[in-house]
């Protein structure tokens, strides 16, 4: 789903109050993270993934990499990235549902 700007700005404000759910330490971006953020992403729509100091790995490349995986990158701040995803299950689709009225 292309993201509008209002989209991606209200998207960006519900975001702040959230608290990174998947981290990307040492080993850096492995299948195993790529699979629990696409499961995270499906089952609450909008998360942040955070890049810790010792990984080698830089935010934007982590961001092209999710791009790719048809997730939605909202928005690159320091070691964090927002990404959201419309779920696929219609029970989770609060977020989404909201963001299309805008």
């Amino acid at each position: 789903m292309e993201l509008t700007g209002k989209q991606k700005r209200y998207l960006r404000s519900l975001a702040v109050n959230i608290r990174p759910v998947v981290q990307i330490g040492k080993s850096g971006l492995s299948n195993e993270i790529l699979t629990s953020i696409r499961h995270a992403a499906d089952a609450r729509e909008l998360i942040k993934v955070n890049i810790l100091q010792n990984s080698d790995e830089t935010a934007e490349d982590v961001a092209e990499m999710i791009d790719e995986m048809g997730l939605d990158v909202v928005q690159i701040i320091g070691r964090n990235i927002v990404v959201f995803k419309v779920s696929d299950r219609k029970e989770n689709r609060k977020i989404s549902e909201d963001v299309k009225k805008v």
